[in-house]
This record gives structure tokens, sequence and C-alpha cells, in this order.
């Protein structure tokens, strides 16, 4: 069943599903995406905007390499995509519904756990 919501200036439609074992899987294959902590942290960055992988590199304290393999995984399962420019590639969420589901989980997680981030500079 299809219903179209209206979300500011854009009309998105929504597929209300049942669960079945496809729809788990699919769950489960981005849960494993962001089971990793860098992983993570990469969509969380990436909620202010595009970035280069250098920067993310940078700023989450990993290697280059290191980084290239996280934003595979997450392109591999959609949740990032890439726009080139010659030899410069930025990164940015797939969807602005990956943010707000962000946003939705991380509400949720502190919900559960309310002592968990106990300040701006949590690093749970």
């Amino acid at each position: 069943m299809t219903t179209p919501t209206t979300t500011g200036d854009t009309d998105t439609e929504h597929i209300a599903l049942s669960a079945t074992p496809t729809h788990t899987a699919a769950l489960a294959h981005l849960g494993h995406a962001m089971s990793d902590p860098t992983r993570s942290a990469i969509l969380l960055a990436l909620r202010d905007g595009a970035q280069c992988p250098a920067d993310l590199a940078e700023v989450l304290e990993v290697s280059r390499q290191k980084m290239s393999n996280h934003l595979s995984t997450l392109r591999g399962c959609g949740l990032v995509t890439v726009d080139r420019t010659g030899r410069h590639a930025h990164y940015h969420l797939a969807h602005e519904d990956v943010g707000r589901a962000l946003d939705a989980m991380l509400t949720l997680a502190l919900s559960l756990d309310p002592d968990c981030c106990d300040n701006k500079e949590c690093t749970c």
C-alpha cells in the first residue's frame, strides 16, 4: 500500500510494509553497515553535509584506506552516495530520510539509556 505524504516542500511516497523474512534481511543489512562505530560516526558527520574522505579520515582519526573501506560499505548499502569532480570525491547521505532515521535512532537510544549521553561531547 502506498501512502503519499508531504514533507516540507517535497512529496515523498512511503510504502507500508508487513514484516517478512525479506524485509528483515534488508534491515539486517543496514544494521550491519551501521554496527561499526566508525561507519556510524561517518553517517552522523554527513548529516551536516557532503565531505571528502580525507577530511572524514582526519576528523574520525582513521587511515584513508580504512575510510575508503567504510565508505564503500556504506555506499554498498545505499546509505551514502558520492559526487566526483575530477579527482575529488564528496560523500553525502543518499537521501534526506537517512538523516531523519539517524535522528530517530539517536532519540530512541537516548530514551532507552538516558545516562548514555549526558553532555554534548559524548563519546559513547
